[in-house]
């Protein structure tokens, strides 16, 4: 399917379609959606964190306004397209229990749009903030020339990356052909074609040879019994870009094999794990993983210098 703003209206029942017919405007779409999704007792976690952001989200995402319309757009009268395209998304949330980005096509992330779909994860890692101030904890006296975005899905992170670090030269590597048609859909659509380049590949097998100042990734980590009872939101997601074994480390065991010889000697490994956090300290006791703090919120997210790579790298053989 298209990564693009898909807002299409569904065919309505008879009821839904009376009911489109009462929604007159922006304001009352608003009200009901809220309800709608308080009633059936919705997962948030794709972007927003209750019932009434997630009506926002959508009402607006369907109208095509943006985050910061004026708000006496609210009792505007709506066409009744636009009524039944609400009404149409409202249901699909509800009765699929599909994620809005995927409804719409597209999800924020560090400040910016990147097209979504069912073929990657929708973005919402802690990792933003990082980009966001250039990751100056480490980079304080000049930016990274060389960033790898591992386990790249759709492109946001490396992206992002690259829009706030406009020196820098990033490539992005995933092991699935679909999820990087997305994120090549991203490099297009923020026009960074010239720094940034999509690499199919089983992690550092499609980039040998290549040393980055920073690698970052927010792997599959998800471990059975957490994949086990996710709410019915994330199975929407692909299950490639989230499950990783028992413990959730199939992967990450790799990365930290692998990543010091694509390291610079000043560089930095930082990798999200989320819940896996605690396996991860459980199988490597020895290792003094900086567990990183984030203003607006997240954790799971580690890193590790290439110094201290080299100096635990029996414990990771």
């Amino acid at each position: 399917m298209p990564a693009s703003r898909s807002t299409h209206v569904s065919t309505l029942t008879l009821d839904d379609a009376a009911l489109a017919e009462g929604l007159v405007s922006l304001r009352d779409c608003l009200r009901w959606a809220t309800s709608e999704f308080n009633a059936h007792r919705l997962h948030f976690g794709h972007g927003t964190a209750s019932a009434w952001d997630e009506a926002v989200a959508l009402v607006l995402g369907a109208l095509h306004l943006p985050w910061d319309t004026d708000p006496a757009v609210l009792d505007a009268r709506l066409l009744p397209l636009e009524r039944q395209r609400v009404v149409a998304l409202v249901r699909q949330r509800i009765e699929a229990r599909t994620p809005l980005p995927y409804l719409l096509g597209e999800a924020f992330f560090a400040g910016h749009l990147f097209d979504v779909d069912e073929r990657v994860l929708i973005p919402r890692s802690p990792i933003a903030e990082l980009i966001e101030d250039g990751f100056a904890a480490w980079f304080d006296q000049w930016p990274p020339a060389r960033v790898l975005d591992l386990c790249a899905g759709s492109g946001c992170i490396g992206i992002a990356t690259a829009l706030y670090l406009p020196t820098a030269e990033v490539d992005l590597v995933d092991i699935s052909p679909d999820a990087l048609a997305v994120a090549k859909a991203n490099i297009v659509r923020h026009d960074v074609g010239h720094r940034v380049r999509a690499v199919t590949s089983d992690l550092f097998a499609g980039v040998a040879g290549q040393r980055y100042d920073v690698i970052v990734s927010n792997p599959p980590y998800v471990d059975a019994r957490d994949l086990a009872g996710m709410p019915a939101e994330f199975r929407h997601e692909p299950t490639l870009a989230l499950a990783a074994g028992d413990d959730g480390l199939d992967i990450v065991r790799r990365m930290l094999r692998e990543a010091r010889e694509h390291l610079t000697d000043d560089g930095v490994l930082i990798v999200e794990v989320g819940n896996s956090a605690r396996h991860l300290d459980a199988a490597f006791p020895e290792v003094p993983f900086l567990w990183l703090e984030f203003e607006r919120g997240g954790e799971g997210v580690f890193a590790l210098t290439a110094a201290e790579l080299d100096q635990y790298a029996a414990s990771f053989a």
